[in-house]
């Protein structure tokens, strides 16, 4: 899974980059973006690992994406730079949180970028299509590009009213019809205000909630520097300044299931794992997400609930003794953090 890091030049996001994970930003890589890895801490499968002791314990993994800072009123070059972000399955729009304080505002500004970067791209479509319907071809052919037609032109009507792509209802053949372009307002987002060395304690405004629920906040170069420190000037300074935790793991978690994610489990003697899925995904694509064969060969994926497991003093045959080590096929709606034994055939 790809999460890309967007903003305006000058809200920190390289520097969120390498607090999320470890990595320096490279400058020969600001225009093409640059991807590194970082962990997605959960608490449930450490608990797990505490108990099972195994020989292993992995987290599943997001790769980040650091992406070209746009340029105020440049939207027709910030529409390029918006064109590396296309790949990534969600976006972390970072807001300046220690030179300003209009956070909703810095939000709608930027949110108008993306829909300008979609109209260039779908209207860029409408005249190679159009020119295509006046050129001799079957009817078949014929009905699907005017089908396309119309449905490009009533999505770049509602780009040009300011409505996302997110907000028009599409039906999943709509959507696959648009997919090869790739539309950033049909992406899944959160907001995250990267804050200075005060207000980090402060409840974020409503008017920003009221535009992104699941927005998140951190002092992320404070915390940086807290870091470099001693343990005990780490501490004094923790103090002073009303630092009670440091945010970057519940950070990575919020942005995870911010756009999306969840997670399900594997555990054993040998290893106790974190699987990423999408939401709302089906038994036998969680499969797919261990390995291919598993999702081809599937028969059949025994279920125990995180709850049940816990209940269950972590042990599945007590589970099964108890009747809540379930039997699930290819279509059931896997849980985050359901326990997964996949049987597939040989």
């Amino acid at each position: 899974m790809k999460m890309g890091l967007v903003g305006y030049a000058g809200t920190g996001k390289s520097t969120v980059f390498e607090w999320l994970t470890g990595e320096k930003p490279d400058p020969a890589k600001v225009q093409q973006g640059q991807t590194a890895m970082a962990d997605v801490p959960d608490e449930r499968l450490a608990t797990i690992a505490s108990v099972l002791k195994p020989k292993k314990t992995t987290y599943t993994k997001v790769a980040v994406l650091d992406t070209p800072g746009l340029m105020v009123g440049e939207q027709k070059d910030n529409a390029r730079r918006l064109g590396v972000i296309r790949e990534a399955n969600g976006m972390v729009i970072v807001l300046d949180g220690f030179t300003r304080t209009d956070f909703a505002e810095q939000l709608k500004k930027f949110r108008e970028e993306l829909l300008f970067a979609d109209l260039e791209v779908v209207s860029n479509r409408i005249p190679k299509v159009a020119a295509g319907l006046k050129k001799a071809k079957p009817a078949k052919e014929r009905e699907a590009d005017e089908a396309e037609l119309a449905l490009l032109q009533r999505v770049v009507a509602a780009f040009e009213a300011g409505t996302p792509a997110s907000a028009l209802g599409l039906t999943g053949d709509e959507e696959k019809a648009l997919r090869s372009f790739q539309l950033l307002t049909l992406k899944p987002e959160i907001a995250f205000v990267n804050r200075g060395d005060s207000g980090f304690n402060d409840p974020l405004p409503a008017d920003l909630l009221a535009l992104e629920p699941h927005a998140v906040q951190a002092p992320v170069k404070l915390e940086t520097e807290l870091l470099a420190l001693s343990d005990e000037d780490r501490a004094t300074f923790m103090a002073d300044l009303g630092v009670t935790e440091f945010r970057r793991g519940p950070t990575i978690r919020a942005m995870f299931y911010g756009v999306g994610r969840e997670v399900f489990f594997t555990v054993g003697e040998d290893e106790c794992r974190t699987w990423s899925i999408p939401k709302g995904c089906e038994a036998v694509e969680a499969a797919g997400c261990i390995h291919k064969d598993l999702s081809e060969r599937f028969v059949r994926v025994n279920v125990i609930g995180y709850d049940d497991f816990v209940g269950c003093h972590y042990s599945e045959k007590e589970a099964k003794a108890k009747g809540l080590n379930r039997t699930e096929g290819k279509t059931y709606i896997v849980k985050d953090a359901d326990i997964l034994h996949i049987l597939a055939s040989s």
